[in-house]
């Protein structure tokens, strides 16, 4: 058995403990000891801050693939005036609706969003119902735009979930993986006060969100996706990895049919992803067939039409001499009962 002090450095910079257990030498991710930045008497939350950078990332990268695609690369910023409020009440209320019993009990507890507590489904409705707002006035191509976004909106997700490390919360169940988190006795959830290292799920998010955000990009450059296809599939995506994610969470939810509710609502956003992707690409694969047979049509039409013409028109034999004008041909005159 090796015994070390619980929180002791390893040579690796990363932190150490005893498996209560087993006696067990375990290396783990530490906690931040502070959720905030103290400047004198003002206290900057890591969870703002970390959602303030995830913004600035959205927009610039929006804007440069945007402004790739012809469009104008301040569209974005007015986007964001109006989708970043209309995401964030939207958040706010998804948690509201779905986890009442995670708001502080003060009167100003359903507007603690500092303290976390914004619904990522919520936020993500809300933002895009806010930004549609400010498409449809500018009558600029909304599915291109969405396209041109998706990218940005995972990278400001993965931005955003460092926030919840900063704040110890969103992981999942015990564990004794190198990585596991260590979660502050104050934050561990009901049952689990003995268990010090948990399953860094906002961890897993962040990286799946990265990873996901260079395939859409490698995708849209190297394949047609009829739009907005890259959007459907981040939909989709990003769902897929909700649903791991909430089979290895433990903090309280709302339950239905013995699963927490945002692992349902993950799952048939994530079906509805694939359906939204595959109707968009079989009506751009009609559309393309549609547009190839009117292109081989064209020529064949041509041609009768240069054929007709030519059968209407004399040969240079058949032409008048003296440089008359050619009459075209006309069909031999029939006798009448009248011309015999």
């Amino acid at each position: 058995m090796v015994v070390v002090a619980e929180g002791m450095e390893t040579s690796r910079g990363v932190r150490a403990a005893v498996d209560h257990h087993s006696g067990v030498l375990l290396a783990f991710l530490p906690s931040p000891s502070s959720n905030g930045i103290q400047i004198g008497p003002v206290l900057l939350h890591a969870y703002g801050l970390c959602y303030v950078v995830a913004i600035v990332a959205a927009v610039l990268i929006s804007s440069r693939r945007w402004a790739a695609k012809g469009g104008d690369p301040a569209l974005p910023q007015e986007v964001a005036i109006w989708g970043v409020p209309a995401g964030l009440i939207g958040g706010r209320l998804y948690f509201l609706a779905t986890s009442w019993n995670e708001v502080p009990d003060h009167w100003w507890g359903p507007l603690a969003i500092w303290k976390g507590g914004l619904g990522i489904w919520g936020g993500i409705a809300g933002g895009v119902l806010g930004g549609l707002i400010v498409l449809r006035r500018r009558k600029v191509d909304i599915p291109l735009f969405l396209d041109c976004a998706a990218p940005a909106l995972l990278v400001a997700q993965a931005i955003g979930r460092i926030g919840n490390w900063f704040n110890q919360e969103l992981f999942g169940g015990p564990t004794t993986l190198p990585w596991g988190l260590e979660i502050d006795p104050q934050h561990r959830p009901a049952g689990y006060a003995h268990d010090a290292t948990f399953h860094p799920t906002f961890l897993y998010e962040l990286i799946w969100n990265l990873a996901l955000a260079a395939f859409l990009v490698i995708l849209g450059r190297r394949r047609y996706i009829r739009p907005p296809g890259i959007f459907a599939l981040y939909v989709a995506g990003y769902s897929l990895a909700r649903v791991g994610e909430e089979l290895l969470r433990t903090d309280p939810s709302k339950h239905v049919l013995g699963m927490r509710l945002n692992f349902w609502v993950a799952l048939v956003l994530c079906i509805g992803g694939l359906v939204w992707f595959w109707r968009i690409q079989r009506a751009g694969r009609g559309e393309r067939a549609d547009q190839s047979a009117g292109r081989t049509a064209a020529p064949d039409s041509a041609a009768r039409s240069s054929t007709a013409i030519a059968r209407a028109w004399p040969s240079a034999s058949s032409r008048p001499r003296g440089g008359g004008a050619p009459v075209p041909r006309t069909a031999a005159p029939t006798r009448s009962s009248s011309s015999r």
